[in-house]
């Protein structure tokens, strides 16, 4: 069945939406039946699934014509961004910015499959790419891919524009971070830091493959993509590139925050058993005299004297109030 209504998404079990590319920029909306009744002729058929759920499964395993090979690799858990060629047709896992993520960016997989025909894409449920959403309001504005190349290219370069503000919102938390410490140096700031390196770990981690994936995109020997496909792509590995230089440059800075912080608590430490240091040492001859005074021996100094106790607090005070001028000269106070 064919409709040309509101977009709608994951009104039916497992299908997020299915769109008819007319070849001029648009498209026709299917549900499961028009899937089952599409035939080629008609046009290229593009079909998002949600990867996690049984009928989508099901499907896939059962009605979409695929490899059992395949089939396991678009259900598959793993996640790594790659490319396989099959014949003509590609099998990718890329990572794309999951919009339910709200307090920082988080890269969640896609499987694509795309041929001559047809493109299935898959993603998790519990996840939500603007990637796809974008290309499918610009499809029903008549503002979309013509081909398959080109949604193929279009997915790729919207998954990665999409991780530029992620980035340059770690950036800007990374100079946040420099300007507190130096003001203070306390546990938040420690643990703000160790969660933005973290972060960037993160981020490396699918950045990486992810840009041999497209590079091999790019290289790979295979119809669906022309020459203008392929120069779009390189645009966009240069992207990835650039995000990957910007990763490795935060992870340096944090790294010399780290250092920085811990050089201050160090100095706060040594600061403060310094101060320990020097007030035991004020105390010590009081504590000494007074363990001689506390003897119980005959001869005490001072016992029939009613001036003793006086005499013996005032040379105290200014033992210590020579002691502190020697720790203030040596810069211990």
């Amino acid at each position: 069945m064919i409709r040309n209504d509101t977009m709608q998404a994951g009104i039916e079990p497992g299908l997020r939406f299915a769109c008819l590319l007319n070849g001029r920029g648009g498209c026709n909306e299917l549900d499961w039946q028009g899937i089952r009744d599409w035939r080629p002729e008609q046009g290229f058929l593009w079909i998002h699934l949600e990867r996690d759920d049984p009928q989508a499964a099901r499907w896939i395993n059962e009605s979409a014509g695929l490899d059992p090979l395949v089939a396991n690799a678009l259900l598959d858990d793993e996640s790594r961004p790659t490319i396989e060629s099959f014949d003509g047709a590609l099998l990718l896992v890329l990572r794309g910015v999951n919009l339910l993520e709200k307090d920082h960016i988080e890269l969640v997989p896609i499987h694509i499959w795309i041929d001559e025909r047809r493109v299935i894409t898959l993603r998790d449920q519990e996840h939500a790419l603007s990637a796809l959403r974008d290309i499918r309001i610009a499809l029903q504005g008549n503002r979309g891919p013509r081909k398959a190349g080109g949604l193929l290219v279009q997915i790729c370069e919207k998954i990665v524009r999409d991780t530029g503000p992620g980035v340059e919102d770690m950036d800007e938390e990374v100079e946040r971070l420099e300007d507190e410490m130096v003001h203070s140096a306390s546990k938040e700031l420690r643990r703000s830091l160790a969660e933005l390196r973290r972060r960037a770990v993160h981020l490396r981690r699918y950045l990486g493959p992810q840009r041999e994936a497209l590079i091999r995109l790019q290289t790979e020997d295979t119809k669906l993509l022309d020459k203008s496909d392929r120069m779009r792509l390189r645009c966009t590995i240069d992207s990835v590139i650039r995000y990957l230089e910007d990763m490795d440059a935060l992870r340096d800075r944090t790294t010399i925050l780290h250092e920085d912080l811990a050089a201050q608590i160090s100095e706060k430490i040594a600061v403060t058993s310094n101060r320990l240091t020097a007030v035991a040492a004020l105390l010590l001859p009081p504590s000494l005299v007074a363990g001689m005074l506390g003897a119980n021996i005959g001869g005490i100094p001072g016992q029939a004297s009613p001036l003793a106790f006086w005499e013996m607090s005032f040379v105290m005070l200014a033992l210590m109030l020579g002691q502190w001028v020697i720790l203030r000269r040596i810069g211990w106070l």
